[in-house]
């Protein structure tokens, strides 16, 4: 399976990632993912390999998309372009990222139904086997956590979820606000 993305654009965007994807990675990057937004704004959201994308980044994305989308014109109308990164709470499209983000909340929307629902939210444990696992909260107090895997393909959408802790990690601050190690583990 490798670390493929989790792809559902379809129409125009597909071609769209068919062209930009490309060149994105020929710069060092990777799609994490494009869409259209209202106001005809299209969003490339990209990163590279660990995670971070700078402005200057984003600059040099746009300035080499730019001109190819203009020629290979894939989207009829006027837009906006804009590439951005993922940010805190950021979708989650490839195994590796399901690695990455373990022990945080996340939300998913699968493609159809499992066990009677498409949309799960809980705490990250990993990926393994080609699923994505987490633990859901009891349904009763005393309960344990129960432990799940809904199938990669299966999955239309994945994100984490905006949490004191995440922001703590992305601040490098603890969850009261207080200056502590980030993300790298060095001291503030």
């Amino acid at each position: 399976m490798g670390d493929q993305r989790i792809s559902r654009e379809t129409g125009p965007l597909l071609s769209v990632v068919s062209i930009v994807e490309p060149v994105i990675e020929e710069l060092g990057f990777r799609l994490v993912r494009a869409r259209m937004m209202s106001g005809n704004i299209l969003q490339i959201m990209a990163e590279r390999a660990e995670g971070t994308l700078t402005i200057a980044d984003c600059e040099a994305i746009s300035r080499a998309i730019s001109p190819v989308l203009d020629v290979e014109d894939p989207i009829s109308g006027a837009y906006s372009l804009e590439v951005s990164s993922p940010g805190i709470d950021r979708p989650l499209v490839r195994p590796s990222d399901f690695e990455s983000w373990a022990g945080h909340e996340i939300k998913v929307e699968l493609v159809r139904p499992l066990a009677g629902r498409k949309r799960y939210r809980g705490r990250l444990e990993g990926f393994a086997e080609g699923e994505v696992r987490l633990f859901m909260a009891p349904e009763t107090a005393g309960d344990e956590e129960l432990l799940i895997g809904l199938p990669f393909g299966e999955i239309a959408s994945a994100k984490l979820v905006m949490t004191d802790a995440l922001i703590a990690l992305a601040t490098g601050k603890d969850e009261t606000g207080r200056a502590g190690k980030n993300a790298a583990g060095q001291n503030n």
